[in-house]
């Protein structure tokens, strides 16, 4: 019963502490266009290329440090790598708040990227405390809790912009402080002292993070599902705002609302309606759900001439969210227990790759296709199109995986080394470290 309570606690705090973070994240998403044009003086087509920028520097950082911090994170527990992170969020925030000039921005969004591994680390303390077979909900708990987050921070942004577009900042600051405070006091460590692996710097890079999950080849294509989709979905968050800005003419109050009300849909998919799909249909079949409703709502977002069509498609986007959390509970599930720190790293790495071309190309789309100087080619919704188009390979992708794999009947090997598709057993023991007595080499 002792065993149940704390798992039941470690799985509030790591809820709790995505929740806040996504509320930090969301409350600047509304105002930052407008902060935007307070430091460039220019208009809400050059504010987007300059977010553009600024999410790539962002998505750069964690691409390059990701795997780093997730093959840390093996060796050293979830926990602290969780907390550097959270401190990381806080000083830029703060950053961004006084910032006088474009560039004080970057720096703040560099320090981000580089300490930001708190939702793949906690992906990872999730797959920790949760059995294999019950990971797609759990999983969809995470993404529900990100929902949520996306519910009440841009409400709250969008609210608080009306004050100043610098005030969300000061608050999303202060959040991400008191979620660091909140970890350091009640969040135990997932990852038993016996369960972690040397740190091995020829892993802990992007490249190297893929090498060594080679030998699970479905692990690889499923990667590539992940990276297609994140391609289009990253860029939703960064262009969104600039898109209602220019063809709806939303203020920051009315993105921030709508956001929210996506939230709530997208947090209804993912707690609700993943564990019994899962059961029902299958984890793949759940996937293709979420990957054909992301797809529609792209193009149908892209040609929305009236806030309810928009609004209509938003509502279809919701159902995407069926898809990230059974995806993942299909990755988690390819990999020992001692390499889900370096599945998530992985997986984070293609996140970021990802945000890395997929805002930065939306935003110069949007740029190009929003010059209403009678160059005619004014359609500020070809961002969208592009957006679709990544969704139909990541699903294409999928299809040809689940094919391929038979991924709806591959055991779990997350906590058995003796599939066949695995190396020998004894690669995938625990090797002895004999500079620390903290690892016990006699766990096979």
């Amino acid at each position: 019963m002792q065993a149940a309570t704390r798992s039941r606690l470690a799985l509030a705090c790591i809820l709790t502490t995505v929740l806040i973070d996504m509320i930090g994240v969301g409350i600047i998403v509304p105002v930052l266009p407008e902060l935007l044009e307070e430091l460039t003086g220019g208009s809400v087509a050059n504010a987007a290329v300059i977010g553009g920028y600024l999410v790539f520097a962002y998505a750069l950082m964690q691409f390059v440090f990701s795997p780093v911090l997730g093959n840390l994170s093996d060796r050293f527990g979830r926990r602290p790598i969780l907390l550097a992170s959270l401190l990381g969020l806080t000083f830029d925030y703060l950053m961004m708040s006084i910032a006088p000039f474009v560039w004080y921005l970057f720096i703040g969004r560099i320090i981000a990227g580089i300490a930001g591994a708190a939702l793949a680390t906690a992906t990872a303390y999730m797959a920790d405390i949760t059995p294999p077979h019950k990971r797609t909900h759990r999983f969809g708990l995470i993404g529900a809790a990100f929902g949520l987050g996306f519910i009440i921070g841009p409400v709250i942004g969008g609210e608080l912009g009306e004050l100043g577009p610098r005030v969300p900042f000061y608050a999303a600051a202060g959040l991400a402080f008191a979620n660091f405070l909140f970890g350091l006091l009640v969040l135990p460590e997932s990852l038993p002292k016996a369960n972690r692996r040397k740190f091995n710097i020829k892993r802990a890079n992007p490249l190297g993070a893929v090498v060594a999950l080679r030998r699970y080849p479905s692990v690889l294509w499923l990667l590539g599902v992940l990276f297609f989709l994140q391609l289009a979905t990253q860029a939703l968050p960064t262009i969104f705002s600039y898109f209602t800005v220019e063809v709806f003419n939303f203020t920051s109050s009315t993105i921030g609302r709508t956001l929210g009300a996506f939230g709530i849909g997208f947090a209804f998919s993912q707690a609700v309606l993943t564990g019994p799909l899962s059961k029902g249909i299958g984890e793949p079949a759940v996937a293709i759900v979420g990957l054909m409703a992301a797809a529609a709502a792209f193009a149908g977002i892209a040609f929305s001439t009236d806030v309810y069509h928009l609004y209509l498609f938003i509502a279809v986007g919701t159902v995407s969210g069926l898809a990230p959390p059974a995806i993942n509970g299909l990755l988690s599930r390819q990999v020992p227990d001692n390499s889900q720190g370096e599945l998530q790293g992985a997986v984070n790495a293609a996140s970021s790759l990802a945000t890395i071309i997929g805002p930065l190309g939306a935003t110069q789309i949007f740029s190009y296709y929003s010059d209403s100087s009678g160059t005619g080619h004014y359609f500020p919704g070809a961002p969208f199109i592009a957006c679709g188009i990544a969704v139909v390979i990541a699903l294409v992708i999928f299809a040809v995986a689940a094919w391929r794999f038979e991924l709806s009947h591959r055991p779990s090997i997350a906590n058995n080394p003796h599939v066949p598709d695995l190396p020998p057993p004894g690669q995938l023991r625990v090797a002895p470290i004999d500079d620390d007595d903290d690892i016990n080499p006699r766990r096979r």
